[in-house]
């Protein structure tokens, strides 16, 4: 058995399909982790998700921003933007399932010496306080208070963890830093204007990884997001999103030897975001 964990896909049903491939992935053995962001921006969004789903307990996925997005324009508290693709799955016949599925996925998944998040923890969270507030997102999605957190879910306030936040202040802080966080100062306090990477970072801040005393570094964190970074993999520390969307290429890493496996993208040549894009 393999334990394979792939990048962000992005709607790139096709790359996805050649990774699978390429890698020899077999379901009934092998297990699959996803860093988030299946959709949207990419050509074939319905498709991946419709794969994943099926796929059952062999795919592990956590939320991203973008899956995020899908559920608020979904539900009706926000419109899609001109990038967006998600077109398809909001007039699919199975479009109910496939909310609901993805309503159901977490934040953070733990196994053995691995966690995978979408974008990153603060450096005060443990591992346990990560697991704990996915879980707390979890059950508010599942629950008959979805709607108004959804319709709540988007903003940049607070931008600092309190243990005492509570209410949808709390789930906000947390889901911005599962799934938007890139710099962070040592308190926890997160910044989400800059897009780029580590030399272009803010002052007083430090990409979230790199703070000498963050709790988490004692597991293994797999994590996609920050494109502009390309492909990081340190010894605690495995960042693969190496920009399919882009142009650029999409990765799994096999977790038990670290054997990368990359396919290049079929999306036409772009810039990702700039700092504020």
């Amino acid at each position: 058995m393999a334990h394979y964990a792939i990048g962000d896909i992005q709607g790139c049903h096709r790359e996805f399909c050649q990774l699978l491939d390429l890698i020899g992935f077999a379901p009934a053995q092998d297990r699959l982790w996803l860093v988030g962001d299946l959709v949207n921006r990419g050509p074939e969004s319905l498709a991946v998700l419709r794969e994943i789903k099926a796929m059952g307990d062999t795919a592990v996925t956590v939320l991203g921003n973008h899956d995020l997005h899908l559920l608020t324009v979904a539900a009706g508290h926000r419109r899609p933007h001109h990038s967006d693709t998600l077109a398809p799955i909001l007039v699919a016949p199975d479009r109910d399932e496939l909310i609901a599925w993805l309503c159901a996925r977490p934040l953070v998944a733990i196994e053995g010496e691995h966690l995978l998040v979408h974008a990153g923890l603060l450096p005060q969270w443990t591992p346990a306080t990560a697991l704990m507030v996915s879980r707390e997102v979890q059950a508010m999605l599942g629950s008959a208070e979805s709607h108004a957190f959804l319709r709540a879910l988007y903003g940049d306030e607070p931008r600092q963890w309190r243990d005492t936040l509570s209410g949808f202040d709390r789930l906000r802080v947390a889901v911005n830093a599962c799934t938007r966080l890139r710099f962070c100062q040592e308190n926890g306090t997160m910044d989400f204007g800059e897009k780029r990477g580590p030399a272009h970072t803010p002052g007083g801040y430090q990409p979230w990884y790199a703070h000498e005393h963050r709790r988490s570094a004692r597991l293994t964190i797999v994590c996609g997001h920050w494109s502009t970074l390309d492909l990081l993999l340190a010894p605690n520390v495995l960042m693969l999103d190496s920009g399919c969307l882009w142009g650029g290429s999409l990765t799994a890493i096999r977790l038990d030897d670290r054997r990368v496996f990359q396919v290049p993208s079929l999306q036409p040549l772009k810039h990702a975001p700039g700092p504020t894009g």
